[in-house]
């Protein structure tokens, strides 16, 4: 399958008063047409600092790239102009930001905001935007298109002001969505119709998906690969089966192991004691060597180089070095394969 983007080495910081935060380390990925993968972790790990990053919406100063590549279509974002990213932005990559009511603007009408890249990078005429915004409404299933294109985002539902968002992402056809928690605040019957309509729309236009979130029921959901993110780097990726049923980095266990199993009402949840690194001084080892149980002294001193476990997964972790004792998943990450829906 083609790849639509390649991400080589990208590294993301900010200088502020304390010091240089370093959000994105040495983040490596790639992503091929109609396809999805998942960039999980907690909040803080650096999951939207790498989405915004894409598309060139870091802010600089104090946001700058330190190392890496982006390449879209073989071509390096990283050396666009503001002017050739304007060319990109909504035409060929777009985003489903994460709050719809912030990210909408509250004085113009919702017709009006998908209007605006159909007129800039499409070249039609107000009246064409408009009629082609009732379809983008109807498409996304939004009732009664003809009138709710002239309401203003703060009369639409939470639900609707959603898909009002996609409306407007997918406005140009792009090649690249990304969708930063597009399910976050919404209950779980409007999740679960946002996901259906994503995963419809990635079969009609082909698009390829990265989906920003820290919840892997949305995952097993939607997801065709994973990539798990923890203080700023990617510390274990592969497929969705992969992640789920057979993880090897304890980190991703403790992900798994904090979700609520459904055949189970008695059971605790296991959270993960401590807190992320500091950016400001990250430490260099695993960043997760403090919140591990299974951490050794190698891995408070050295980043694990990856392991490849398959053609689709590798993990960096020390315990899968030969010299490293065995140890197993834990009976919680395990039981986690049990959220996806079969």
């Amino acid at each position: 399958m083609k790849k639509v983007l390649e991400v080589d080495n990208l590294s993301v910081s900010f200088d502020t008063f304390g010091g240089e935060v370093k959000a994105v380390r040495d983040v490596s990925f790639e992503l091929s047409k109609q396809e999805t993968l998942a960039i999980v972790g907690e909040s803080g790990s650096g999951k939207s600092v790498t989405a915004q990053s894409l598309m060139r919406l870091i802010e600089m100063p104090p946001g700058k790239f330190v190392d890496g590549s982006i390449k879209f279509d073989g071509e390096d974002l990283v050396l666009k102009s503001d002017k050739q990213m304007e060319d990109i932005r909504g035409k060929e990559i777009s985003m489903i930001f994460q709050d719809p009511m912030t990210s909408l603007n509250p004085t113009m009408t919702v017709g009006r905001q998908i209007s605006e890249s159909l007129i800039k990078h499409q070249g039609m005429t107000k009246k064409e935007a408009h009629n082609r915004g009732i379809e983008l409404l109807k498409l996304v299933g939004i009732p009664n298109p003809e009138a709710r294109i002239n309401q203003y985002p703060h009369q639409y539902s939470g639900g609707m002001r959603q898909r009002g968002m996609i409306a407007i992402a997918l406005a140009c056809n792009p090649k690249m969505l990304i969708a930063d928690e597009p399910t976050t605040a919404l209950d779980v019957t409007i999740q679960a119709q946002i996901l259906d309509l994503m995963r419809n729309l990635k079969e009609q236009t082909g698009a390829a998906i990265i989906l920003i979130t820290h919840d892997l029921g949305v995952v097993a959901n939607a997801a065709d690969r994973v990539a798990v993110m923890y203080g700023g780097k990617i510390v274990e990726t592969g497929s969705a089966d992969e992640i789920f049923y057979n993880a090897r980095h304890p980190y991703t266990w403790g992900l798994l192991g904090s979700m609520p199993k459904l055949e189970d009402d008695n059971v605790d949840l296991h959270a993960i004691p401590g807190s992320p690194p500091d950016l400001l001084d990250p430490p260099k080892g695993c960043p997760f060597a403090a919140r591990c149980p299974y951490a050794m002294k190698v891995c408070e001193d050295h980043m694990p180089e990856y392991t490849e476990l398959s053609s689709t997964q590798k993990t960096a972790c020390w315990l899968l070095d030969e010299r490293a004792p065995k140890v197993e998943p834990p009976e919680s990450a395990i039981a986690g394969g049990s959220i996806v829906n079969e």
